[in-house]
C-alpha cells in the first residue's frame, strides 16, 4: 500500500491530461448518441411513410400522427414547436397545402409532354396512383366550404389527416412515376413514345407552318392511341398550343387588301366584270349631256382644187373604160 501511493505522489500531474483525455471521448460518444438517434429518428419518418403508402394502396386510410415530425437533432411534437392556432388559420393552412398539391398534379394531368414522359402518373392502374387518386377523393369530400366553417374537434382533425395522406400519397406515387417513367413499355411502344415526344416539339413550335402544325398535332393523337389515355383537358390545352393566333392576322390582311382594290376596276377576260359594269349602268343612270348648237356656215370664197385623181375620159374614139390623164397648164 505504501508503494501505490509513492507511485501516485510521484505522478500526479498524470491526472490532468487524463481528463482532457476523457473528456474528449465523452464529447465524441455524446455527438455520436446525437447523430444515432436523428439517424433513428428519419428511419422512423421513412417506414411510416411506407407504411401509409402500403396502407393507401389497400385503400386503408393512415391517422397523420404516425408520421412523426422531426426537425434539427431531435424530434419535438408539432404542438410544443407552434403557437396555438385558430381553427381559421389551421383551416387555411391546410387549404393552401391541399391546393398546392393538387396543382402539382394538375402539372402531371394537363400537360402531354410530362404525361408522354412521366405515364404512371396518369396510369389508374398503378397502385401507388391509385392510392393517391383514392387519398385526394377523401381529401376533395372532407374540405370545408371556406376557412370560416364551424367544424368540430373530430371533423377538423380528421380533413388534417385526410390531406396528410393525400401529400404523402402524391409524393410516393411521383417518385415511383419518375423511377419507373417508360420502363412498363416495350421496346416497340418505347420507339412510338420517342416518335410522339418528337411531334410534339413540332406541334407547338411557332416557327413551323400552320399545315406542319397540324400535321404534327394529328401524328401525336396517332401515335399515342392505345399507349396512354389523355383526358379531355389535355387534348383542349394542347390544341391552344397547336392554334396559334394567325386567323384573326390572316383575315386583317385580307380585308385590308380588299379595301385597297377600287371597286370599278374591269378584270380583263371576266364575264362577271362586264356584268357588273352593265348592272352598274342600269342601276345608276348617267344624266344625258345637253346638245351643243352647231355654228353658222360661211359660204367658200376660195376656188375648189382641180382633181387630181383619173377621170374616164369623155369622147366617143376613147376605148371604153381607158382612163387619161389630164395635162398640166403652161
Amino acid at each position: 500500500m505504501d508503494q501505490f501511493w509513492t507511485v501516485v505522489g510521484s505522478y500526479w500531474w498524470v491526472v490532468f491530461p487524463l481528463m482532457g483525455v476523457l473528456g474528449a471521448a465523452g464529447n465524441a460518444w455524446e455527438r455520436g448518441a446525437r447523430r444515432r438517434h436523428q439517424r433513428r429518428l428519419e428511419v422512423m419518418h421513412a417506414k411510416a411513410e411506407l407504411k401509409a403508402a402500403q396502407a393507401a394502396a389497400r385503400g386503408k386510410a393512415v391517422p397523420a400522427a404516425s408520421l412523426p415530425a422531426f426537425t434539427g437533432q431531435t424530434a419535438v411534437p408539432e404542438q410544443a414547436t407552434t403557437p396555438r392556432e385558430t381553427q381559421a388559420t389551421q383551416l387555411e393552412r391546410l387549404f393552401a397545402t391541399h391546393d398546392s398539391v393538387t396543382s402539382r398534379w394538375l402539372e402531371y394531368e394537363l400537360d402531354v409532354a410530362k404525361i408522354i414522359a412521366f405515364p404512371a402518373m396518369s396510369d389508374g392502374r398503378q397502385p401507388l396512383t391509385a392510392a393517391f387518386l383514392r387519398a385526394k377523393r377523401i381529401a376533395d369530400g372532407l374540405r370545408p366550404a371556406s376557412s370560416k366553417a364551424r367544424l368540430t374537434k373530430e371533423q377538423l382533425a380528421e380533413y388534417r389527416n385526410a390531406v396528410a395522406d393525400f401529400e404523402v400519397a402524391f409524393d410516393v406515387a411521383e417518385r415511383d412515376a419518375r423511377r419507373l417513367r417508360d420502363s412498363s413499355f416495350t421496346e416497340v411502344e418505347r420507339k412510338r413514345l420517342d416518335t410522339a415526344k418528337k411531334l410534339l416539339t413540332v406541334a407547338i413550335d411557332e416557327a413551323a407552318t400552320p399545315a406542319e402544325r397540324q400535321l404534327a398535332y394529328r401524328r401525336v393523337r396517332e401515335e399515342l392511341d392505345g399507349l396512354i389515355s389523355i383526358s379531355d383537358e389535355a387534348i383542349e390545352v394542347l390544341e391552344k398550343k397547336v392554334m396559334l393566333e394567325l386567323g384573326p392576322t390572316s383575315a386583317a390582311g385580307e380585308k385590308d387588301a380588299a379595301s385597297a382594290a377600287p371597286d370599278d376596276a374591269p378584270v380583263a377576260g371576266s364575264a362577271d366584270s362586264g356584268a357588273s359594269t352593265q348592272v352598274r349602268a342600269t342601276a345608276e343612270p348617267e344624266p344625258a349631256a345637253e346638245p351643243v348648237p352647231a355654228p353658222p356656215r360661211r359660204p367658200s370664197t376660195t376656188p375648189p382644187a382641180p382633181a387630181t385623181w383619173p377621170v374616164p375620159a369623155r369622147g366617143t374614139g376613147d376605148a371604153p373604160g381607158r382612163v387619161t390623164h389630164p395635162k398640166p397648164h403652161r
